[in-house]
């Protein structure tokens, strides 16, 4: 029985997914997979689950998700336009149409004073069409900040489907 605010998410999301005939991606870093994790609890997901990739590293985002060196080095990590390239890269190297990423500072420590810890970059895309993407404030420790973000990374996925894709006929 589904009784978190993820779990009711996921299952959410899936749906949206499944009606519209669309798949999913994930790009994760500081939630390390826990996208994947809750949309794979819902029974049926491999019909709107397409893949993840847990890009931990800037070699990983790099190898993985073709995020540039230049990028990574201008803006960091923990940015906007990283997060947009996550959601490009995990779109070019999938089959799914929607992408979700996220990337931040989960902490207890890698906080500096432009990018304390609870800064959480998350980006949303389409395959046609370019990512959107915005940084959140989440408050609490490690735990509570990957929470809120895999709960902000979702609501976001939802929020797109349902807003800017029309079902098919």
């Amino acid at each position: 029985m589904m009784n978190t605010q993820i779990d009711e998410l996921a299952a959410q999301v899936g749906a949206a997914l499944k009606r519209r005939g669309l798949t999913l991606a994930s790009a994760e870093s500081c939630t390390g997979g826990w996208i994947g994790e809750a949309v794979t609890a819902v029974p049926g997901s491999s019909q709107w689950y397409e893949r993840g990739f847990i890009t931990y590293t800037n070699v990983a985002k790099h190898e993985m998700l073709d995020v540039s060196e230049e990028t990574l080095a201008k803006f960091g990590a923990v940015s906007i336009e990283t997060a947009k390239a996550m959601v490009t890269g995990a779109l070019a190297h999938s089959h799914a149409q929607v992408a979700v990423a996220v990337s931040g500072v989960a902490g207890p420590t890698g906080g500096t004073p432009a990018k304390p810890v609870g800064t959480v970059c998350i980006a949303w895309g389409l395959h046609s069409g370019e990512p959107v993407a915005e940084t959140r404030h989440f408050d609490g420790d490690r735990a509570a900040v990957r929470r809120q973000s895999v709960e902000c990374a979702l609501a976001g996925v939802l929020a797109l489907i349902e807003c800017r894709i029309e079902p098919k006929a």
